[in-house]
């Protein structure tokens, strides 16, 4: 039983490492409180009875804890779909004086020019990118 005890517990870890989905890492524990139970002698009911009970009892301590931390809700925003849409500029926009507004959707946001230079208010824009709370414009080629 001690090849069983040690295969068990290093099997069980190699599978929580390669997943990465605390799966199993409570019966490895368990698996070494089996191990444990074999040094000290005790019949083999013993050490399954150990082994079953430490599984358990560490799986009832630590889930509730590591589903707290792993899955901790992201509130998704909407911002993402303001790329690549029209906005029409609000305040003029001047990347050396860190000043510029465009409107989307009903909303206003501070704005940047992609390549640094100046946009002028009313003028339509398109949104390259968001950067923090600041989208990141460049102006709207004119098709004639």
């Amino acid at each position: 039983m001690l090849y069983f005890w040690i295969a068990a517990v290093i099997v069980l870890l190699i599978i929580e490492v390669a997943t990465m989905q605390l799966v199993t890492i409570w019966f490895a524990v368990g698996a070494a409180a089996g191990l444990i139970a074999y040094l000290c002698n005790l019949p083999l009911v013993w050490q399954i009875v150990l082994f079953v009970a430490v599984s358990a009892l560490a799986l009832a301590v630590t889930r509730p804890f590591v589903k707290r931390f792993a899955h901790k809700e992201i509130d998704p925003t909407n911002a993402d779909r303001c790329i690549g849409k029209t906005a029409i500029v609000v305040e003029d926009i001047n990347n050396n004086l860190g000043k510029g507004a465009v409107k989307i959707n009903g909303a206003v946001w501070t704005a940047r020019s992609a390549d640094g230079e100046p946009i002028e208010t009313e003028k339509e824009v398109i949104i390259e990118k968001i950067d923090g709370v600041k989208l990141i414009v460049k102006k709207q080629e004119v098709v004639v």
